[in-house]
């Protein structure tokens, strides 16, 4: 089964457009609509699991559905990271330790469980679920870690993004010049793009006098939820090409 997508260029584009999608979205529930964090977590859970058992469901890879679950872990992740270090009290740093030990234990198990963390290879239902479970985990850290560098660090939202924008630099330039573990440094990466999501996300969303862009919640996530159809749109057209076709046109005539 071939049902993960193929880690290019695209798919760092789409991830980061989802991530910060899913801060904006998470907050515009959670903050903007007053549902609260540990209600909006539940029903961003909920919806997680439905569009996963979907996912879970097919044989192949179908991006609209991949990019649902992403979408959906990268929102609730918001939320429920927002649940453990305002809610609860826990604070951004303890927050993202604790998630920090939780993805290695995710990782621990699935390397001892399948004997490879690759993304590529992701062939069984067992791996399957532990892929999802590690990106909902790393998505929810991601946000504890982007919450820290945007308001405990100092740094603000412009500087946290720019530090983890340099840090993805660096793993990039990892990534082509040494040889260190491909696998290592995808969820590097994969964390990473989470808080980078995390703190555009605040930038586009907060007012000008919290050194934001002022758009809001909801405007944000209008724009990044047309940016990221466009780019499902796109990413479908390039594995399913003959979706433009006329009906009919690629069956065969009777006798062929």
């Amino acid at each position: 089964m071939k049902k993960i997508a193929e880690v290019t260029l695209l798919f760092w584009v789409m991830k980061i457009c989802a991530t910060t999608l899913g801060e904006t979205a998470g907050d515009l529930l959670a903050q903007t609509m007053n549902v609260g964090y540990g209600t909006s977590s539940l029903i961003l859970i909920g919806i997680f699991l439905v569009v996963l058992v979907a996912q879970l469901a097919v044989t192949r890879y179908i991006p609209v559905l991949y990019w649902a679950v992403i979408l959906a872990t990268s929102t609730a992740g918001t939320t429920m990271s927002d649940y453990m270090d305002r809610t609860l009290g826990l604070g951004y740093a303890a927050g993202a330790l604790i998630l920090v030990s939780i993805l290695a234990v995710v990782l621990g198990v699935w390397q001892v469980s399948e004997k490879s963390l690759s993304v590529s290879n992701v062939t069984t239902r067992r791996g399957e679920l532990f892929y999802w479970t590690a990106i909902l985990v790393s998505n929810t850290l991601g946000t504890a870690l982007g919450d820290y560098l945007a308001d405990d660090s100092g740094l603000g939202f412009g500087g946290g993004a720019l530090l983890i924008g340099s840090l993805l630099a660096l793993v990039v330039l990892a990534y082509y010049a040494t040889s260190i573990s491909r696998v290592l440094l995808f969820w590097l990466a994969f964390v990473l793009t989470r808080p980078f999501g995390a703190t555009f996300g605040d930038l586009l969303t907060k007012a000008p006098d919290q050194h934001g862009l002022g758009f809001g919640t909801q405007g944000s996530s209008l724009i990044l939820f047309i940016m990221l159809a466009v780019l499902v749109g796109y990413n479908s057209l390039k594995h399913n090409p003959n979706q433009l076709a006329k009906p009919g046109a690629n069956e065969n005539r009777p006798g062929e």
